[in-house]
């Protein structure tokens, strides 16, 4: 139950759907001053998530930092990804098909060749309501077989569905066989709060890896400041469904 209404509250606290209810509604209202009301409210909210300076501020606050591989000093036994990177139930079937956040695989690999990290454990099931004809633990893991990392360098954990699930099945596979500090999660920066939280909750606090940064540099240019830009929209639209997963996992108990 919790799974399908944490779904349902992320698309409801979409910028973008929050926006579009609002235009309907000034649409729907007879009121002349309801309809101005709302028509300005959406207009505002528009002209807002869609700037991408404010919108690069707000990332900036909220993603932890890259870690330089020059700073990683120690061999770690174990490097965790999570999923969430790859497209379900592309055909044909042949292929992985990846969507944004693909930095999760390629700096696990490069980890790895630079030998920060022996084995690879990649996480996650199906994040998805639908059901997806592979899980895309397994996907991934084929995906870093083509890329030439040996199958027996790769452990696959992939029923869980969510972020404290992968938090307690990765404990279960590994507290007999290693320990916490020898584990290094990697995931998005975005997502590396809500990561690192679960984690440590379960009692499996690791050092982390950030991947797949929505930030850029800080620019004063023209069309960043004043332009209105679809990847700002898109960005807060991750950056609220992190906030939202953050709050549901606080009231469950999960971080």
């Amino acid at each position: 139950m919790f799974f399908f209404l944490s779904k349902t509250l992320n698309y409801l606290t979409m910028p973008l759907v929050i926006i579009c209810v609002l235009f309907l509604l000034s649409w729907k209202f007879k009121s002349s001053a309801w309809r101005s009301r709302f028509f300005k409210t959406a207009l505002a909210m528009l002209m807002l998530f869609s700037n991408d300076f404010l919108t690069n501020e707000v990332v900036l606050l909220w993603e932890l930092p890259a870690t330089p591989l020059s700073e990683i000093k120690k061999e770690y036994a174990l490097g965790i990804i999570l999923t969430g990177v790859t497209k379900a139930n592309m055909t044909p079937g042949d292929r992985v098909y990846f969507q944004r956040g693909a930095d999760r695989v390629t700096h696990t690999l490069q980890l790895y060749r630079l030998g920060k990290i022996k084995k690879i454990l990649v996480s996650g099931g199906s994040g998805s309501l639908q059901e997806r004809n592979r899980q895309e633990a397994d996907e991934i893991a084929d995906a870093l077989i083509l890329m030439g990392v040996p199958e027996e360098d790769i452990l696959i954990e992939n029923q869980s569905r969510n972020t404290h699930e992968s938090a307690e099945a990765v404990r279960a596979m590994l507290k007999d066989s290693v320990s916490p500090s020898d584990c290094l999660l990697i995931t998005s920066s975005f997502h590396m709060r809500r990561s690192r939280a679960c984690f440590k909750k379960v009692g499996w606090a690791t050092d982390t890896f950030t991947t797949d940064f929505l930030s850029h540099e800080r620019k004063f240019a023209f069309d960043v400041l004043f332009i209105p830009r679809v990847d700002a929209l898109l960005n807060w639209t991750i950056i609220s469904r992190e906030w939202v997963g953050m709050i549901a996992y606080k009231v469950m108990g999960y971080v």
